[in-house]
């Protein structure tokens, strides 16, 4: 318990999560369930905000967008409204979530590096705030669906500057060799920018980065801002545009491990904003207003997952196998790459260690292992497990494989009261989009 200082137990011991006890949970909406703290979400937003108002002395406030594909459901879409911050949606579908739940355009940041042209043409429709183009052929839909709609856009210039994070491959989206951005190295920057500069239609407000996912050191952020000072000086010499937004993207690590050490958001944005401003001064540009997009580090520690175990299989001399009732249908992160997490019974959370276990799924996968090597209390079937740090790109990422119906989510509010915000799926939720031929009935 002592690895994680911010947990709480109930008079009969059982873990508290908002204050609510989590084996009452279980039993009361079943597992797996995901359990989302409001307060943590809302101190997370206002930290965020606190640290662009402004990020250095001598910047404009800076703004803060959620990254809407960690999580997103309608009501956390109000909770993010609430608290201040604009939207990051990558979709058409995050953005028609965005919209039914009444979240303003003009506050919304559209990214994608394919979107597609209906999602092009609903994005300009809305009047998003900000388009962030990734490629040539962007410009291409935008510019045309932009004219015939007698419109004119507020743009970014997704760039790929070359700095590569120490995460996992899969989250690396900064380098050079990326699907991700035009590419600062040969060029195709500065020819994107001229091309916008000479539109009638797209009003260049600025640039755009993200080198990575749960970045748990600063450098490269320190990097990354030196490459894009370097960038709006070239886009500035070579095209005429002045950068007013530099969006720097995202990334912050968190705690998943009790060994985590990530930096705390907030010094890594002060940083960032130093480097950005020294370098401005040295080459007599204008300071631009900082952006930055967090997501999982917005919601990712202010959740749980609970989960019952059923089958354990005791292997001598070789280990034990921990059956949960979810996994990688789920959370298809460590099946993806490798992500790692911690765990405890919640009935017992400060039970001590008996056994080194793998907790695995109940899907047909031999890669379905949510933890591949945990200490615990010898676990029998029907106790219930906490996942810790479960908020981000578990549910977002959710699938039917087996034909298994997603997980319910409830968020608990002031006072420990669980509210549904997600329902859990039924068996004819999983039927409800197929059809049979006339010639097969």
């Amino acid at each position: 318990m002592s690895a994680w200082p911010e947990l709480k137990r109930g008079d009969n011991g059982h873990l508290l999560w908002a204050g609510a006890d989590t084996v009452e949970l279980a039993r009361r909406f079943g597992t797996p369930l995901y359990v989302y703290d409001e307060e943590r979400i809302r101190q997370a937003c206002r930290h965020f905000l606190r640290a662009v108002s402004p990020p250095a002395p001598e910047m404009p406030p800076g703004q803060i967008f959620y990254a809407g594909k960690a999580f997103l459901t309608l009501a956390l879409v109000r909770l993010i409204r609430e608290e201040g911050l604009g939207l990051d949606v990558v979709s058409g579908g995050e953005l028609y979530t965005a919209l039914a739940a009444g979240f303003p355009p003009e506050k919304i940041a559209f990214h994608g590096n394919n979107k597609q042209p209906r999602e092009v043409e609903e994005a300009v429709r809305a009047g998003v705030g900000l388009f962030v183009a990734d490629n040539f052929r962007e410009l291409d839909l935008l510019e045309e669906v932009l004219s015939r709609q007698g419109r004119s856009q507020d743009l970014l210039l997704r760039v790929a500057p070359g700095v590569e994070a120490h995460t996992h491959e899969y989250v690396l989206t900064g380098q050079q060799d990326s699907k991700f951005g035009f590419d600062l190295a040969s060029g195709q920057l500065v020819e994107a920018a001229r091309r916008v500069a000479k539109s009638p239609v797209l009003r260049f407000r600025g640039l755009h980065c993200h080198i990575g996912s749960q970045i748990l050191d600063r450098q490269p952020y320190l990097e990354a801002a030196r490459v894009m000072v370097g960038a709006m000086a070239r886009v500035k010499e070579e095209a005429g545009l002045e950068t007013k937004i530099l969006d720097m993207g995202g990334g912050f690590g968190i705690h998943y491990l009790p060994e985590d050490h990530p930096p705390d958001p907030a010094q890594v944005i002060r940083a960032v904003a130093e480097e950005v401003a020294r370098g401005c001064r040295e080459r007599g540009m204008d300071i631009p207003a900082l952006a930055f997009e967090p997501g999982r580090s917005v919601v990712g520690e202010a959740a749980l997952a609970l989960y019952t175990v059923g089958a354990v299989k005791r292997v001598p001399g070789l280990r034990t196998y921990v059956s949960v009732d979810g996994g990688m249908g789920d959370n298809p992160r460590p099946a993806l790459y490798g992500a790692s997490y911690w765990a405890c019974p919640a009935a017992r959370p400060s039970a001590p260690p008996e056994e080194e276990v793998r907790i695995v799924g109940r899907f047909c996968e031999s890669g379905d292992v949510l933890i591949p090597r945990i200490e615990m209390p010898r676990l029998e079937p029907g106790e219930v497990v906490a996942v810790f740090s479960a908020g981000a790109y578990q549910y977002s990422m959710a699938s039917n494989y087996n034909r298994c119906p997603r997980p319910a989510v409830v968020l608990i509010g002031e006072g420990g009261k669980p509210e549904v915000i997600v329902a859990r799926e039924s068996y004819h939720d999983l039927l409800s989009h197929d059809r049979v031929p006339p010639r097969l009935r």
